[in-house]
């Protein structure tokens, strides 16, 4: 038994990279919870390394999503457009 308690989290200012990409796919259905952190990681990959498109990020995320994927795309791209992250 451990009488440290465990460490605090701290979470990235709401104007970082991370937390936009993480942010837009929060309301994306997804099986897991842990599909939905692999398709966070690859819009955050996207939006960082400039790349391919949102659709190849979607699509290597291999997210196991429970709506189409045009419209997990719509979702998150107008979330991103309205972060001020995504240009047409």
């Amino acid at each position: 038994m451990t009488t440290v308690p465990p460490a605090k989290v701290k979470e990235f200012s709401p104007s970082t990279l991370e937390k936009i990409a993480y942010t837009s796919v929060a309301s994306i259905p997804t099986r897991e919870p842990n599909d939905q952190n692999r398709l966070g990681f690859c819009v955050w990959q996207f939006l960082s390394e400039r790349k391919g498109t949102l659709a190849q990020a979607v699509h290597t995320s291999g997210a196991r999503l429970l709506i189409p994927e045009p419209d997990v795309l719509r979702i998150i791209g107008d979330s991103l457009k309205q972060a001020g992250v995504m240009i047409e």
